[in-house]
């Protein structure tokens, strides 16, 4: 898949939240400073010369709780989410696939109640790819970030595109419909091995690929 569209997406921000409820469990940081240097009276300073070596170790035990606290924020807590994502849509509910004149073989895992795809415009997609025994040679769930392509124009397989946009008695998806393809090669990458690096192909000649499309939405940069 990665070898078959120009991908052009955005990661989306980590969120984190940190509640000071002392009911939760979120970090907390606290700096106890004490000096054995005597209180001053009340109308006296309460900082003396004595007392700045404290203040500054007190700063900065504060400083280094704002440091674990910013590394904990920034930890990626998607991950586990997403390698459920991944592994999940191997393992999602089978359909019985209907078959196109074209060979392409589709059914819908979820029928999606958003508008179609428009053609010619750019398209968020979540997927899988697997070869027909199951091994998965890609997925947009490990990038954690769904993969935008321009539909229609066979900037991808043409197996995507009538798998996504439709035609030739294939329904078009909707936003929020997740389906399974089975893309014969002439609709793939055809009698010539595909993906290839250094002579390394990652997908072989002829390959029957399967897909689970998960469509997001449409690409909010679309020009108006």
């Amino acid at each position: 898949m990665a070898t078959s569209a120009l991908a052009i997406a955005t990661a989306k921000p980590l969120t984190h939240r940190f509640s000071n409820s002392k009911h939760t469990s979120s970090p907390s940081f606290s700096c106890s400073c004490s000096s054995s240097t005597p209180l001053p009276p009340p109308n006296e300073p309460k900082l003396s010369f004595n007392s700045k070596p404290v203040a500054k170790q007190c700063v900065f035990n504060v400083g280094v709780g704002l440091l674990a606290a910013s590394l904990l924020a920034c930890s990626p807590l998607e991950a586990d989410a997403t390698r459920i994502e991944y592994f999940a849509t191997v393992g999602e509910p089978q359909c019985e696939l209907n078959y196109a004149k074209s060979g392409l073989g589709y059914c819908d895992v979820i029928l999606g109640s958003g508008v179609e795809a428009p053609r010619g415009e750019l398209v968020n997609i979540h997927y899988t790819a697997r070869f027909a025994d199951g091994r998965v040679f890609d997925s947009s769930y490990k990038r954690a970030r769904p993969l935008t392509m321009r539909i229609g124009l066979g900037k991808v397989i043409k197996g995507l595109d009538q798998g996504i946009l439709g035609g030739e008695g294939v329904p078009p998806m909707l936003v929020g419909g997740k389906r399974r393809l089975q893309i014969p090669p002439n609709l793939a990458y055809g009698p010539e091995p595909a993906g290839c690096f250094s002579g390394d192909c990652n997908i072989p000649a002829n390959a029957t690929l399967l897909y689970d499309i998960n469509f997001v939405g449409i690409y909010s940069g679309n020009a108006k």
